[in-house]
């Protein structure tokens, strides 16, 4: 099986997280964190500055790593990083997602995610709620 590693943010800003939509692919209209794939020799946090600069033409500052997760999806491997970060220049738009919102760790649980992402959600709730 396909093992891909990708690195991905929990943007977080005035106790709500950054979410987007995927506009393309075999889970377009689920929601996820955004970020993206590991190229040759990047780091985790290197791929991630790359991805949100490419996909939401934004800056972040990275505070720390959640969680690595591991999902089985039925034609790969996904082992994603995810990392706790804030926005520090730009606005967030939206260059390949169909829509992004800011949700509450409340109604986060409304929105539907991509399967690897729920664990990544519960990691939330159990060890950052404070911080938010």
């Amino acid at each position: 099986m396909k093992s891909i590693r990708v690195s991905a943010a929990v943007i977080h800003k005035d106790g709500k997280i950054f979410a987007t939509q995927r506009g393309y692919g075999e889970y377009k209209g689920k929601w996820e964190f955004p970020g993206g794939k590991r190229e040759e020799g990047e780091s985790g946090e290197e791929a991630l500055m790359r991805e949100i600069k490419e996909e939401l033409d934004s800056i972040i500052n990275i505070e720390t790593l959640i969680c690595t997760t591991d999902f089985d999806y039925p034609t790969f491997h996904l082992t994603m990083d995810v990392y706790l970060a804030s926005l520090v220049e730009g606005k967030l738009t939206l260059l390949e997602h169909e829509d992004a919102k800011w949700v509450s760790l409340d109604s986060i649980d409304s929105l539907d995610w991509l399967p690897a992402d729920w664990s990544v959600i519960e990691e939330i709730k159990r060890h950052f709620a404070s911080r938010l």
